[in-house]
């Protein structure tokens, strides 16, 4: 009776030291460290482990230290990370579709974006379960801009320029530029700097604190003051890996990084807006774009949709919201 009751104390005493055995999720984006897109990740890993008494954490890879958004597609595949913090472009790796959301010149500001992102991005969170993902939160990283080595106003100005496209399985975005009349360069996102310096490309689009805070506009001191299309990002988890925590704490693992998502967003629009002004103070150009002029980038940039990986349909749904927003405004 002595051994089966000591024999029934070890067997309890493995069952219960593995249920304290901490999980570690990591993490992997391009976002710097200490921007509003690392707090994100920081907050929600915080509240993660808060919520599990410390038996699972958030170990977070900031600024590319474990490649660009393709790289961090793949080592989620392959299980060497388990989430990212996505962009538009790590996004379309998983779900093509994503890219309706970031036609050039379809939608124009903010208002139009919350509107058209509130009503189709369910749609997209299903896309993703089916790919194996889980969407934790939707974010933004602000609207990109063109910046170029000299002055551009006119989509001719752009024409002679070697533009900068994110390099990875996808070659549509090249192929749109190329329709749209362009030259596109296919290389990492961390390695704009050297082409800049190195001639390989001259010409580039990102979110103005992107621009800054890698220090690319020091080689690149014109911008073009057009919002070019929004980019939009969000944190995804592979499904095997969330399916690894339990299933009481995932409610409240959501629900901790979509706050986390929503406490910064207004951070994110007036960063973009500051980093601006700090680039003017080092030299930055900013060029503005008449009316008329921006109707001709928009024609010379659905000349390019036919190119990108997406679903026309998609499309056409992400216009018609928009469309419908702007009559509810002109209706009040």
């Amino acid at each position: 009776m002595k051994i089966f009751l000591g024999a029934l104390t070890v067997f309890w005493g493995v069952c219960l030291a593995g249920s304290t055995t901490a999980q570690t999720i990591k993490l992997g984006t391009v976002a710097p460290e200490g921007s509003p897109w690392h707090l994100i990740a920081r907050d929600m890993g915080e509240a993660w482990s808060k919520a599990s008494g410390g038996k699972i954490q958030l170990r977070i890879y900031p600024g590319g230290a474990v490649g660009d958004e393709p790289d961090t597609v793949r080592k989620i595949r392959v299980g060497q990370l388990h989430a990212g913090m996505l962009s538009n472009q790590g996004l379309t790796q998983i779900v093509p579709d994503v890219q309706a959301l970031h036609m050039p010149l379809l939608l124009h500001n903010d208002e139009e974006l919350d509107y058209v992102k509130e009503r189709i991005l369910p749609r997209f969170d299903t896309l993703f379960e089916a790919k194996g993902f889980k969407i934790l939160n939707w974010g933004e990283a602000g609207w990109v801009y063109f910046f170029a080595q000299r002055a551009v106003v006119t989509p001719e100005d752009l024409k002679p320029m070697r533009i900068f496209a994110w390099a990875g399985d996808d070659t549509s975005i090249v192929d749109a530029w190329k329709q749209a009349g362009y030259t596109a360069v296919p290389i990492p996102v961390t390695e704009i700097l050297t082409g800049l310096q190195s001639g390989l490309i001259n010409a580039f689009v990102a979110p103005p604190f992107t621009a800054l805070a890698f220090q690319w506009f020091g080689l690149a001191k014109h911008m073009t003051d057009l919002k070019w299309l929004p980019l939009s990002g969000a944190t995804v988890v592979s499904t095997k890996t969330w399916e690894q925590v339990p299933e009481t704490l995932r409610p409240i693992f959501l629900q901790s990084a979509r706050q986390a998502s929503l406490r910064h967003k207004p951070e994110v629009r007036k960063l973009n807006a500051e980093s601006v002004e700090v680039m003017n103070k080092y030299g930055l150009v900013v060029h503005h774009v008449p009316p008329e002029i921006a109707v001709a980038w928009e024609q010379r940039a659905r000349a390019g949709y036919k190119s990108l990986a997406v679903s026309s349909q998609l499309v056409s749904e992400v216009e018609r919201l928009r469309n419908e927003y702007l009559n509810f405004q002109s209706a009040k």
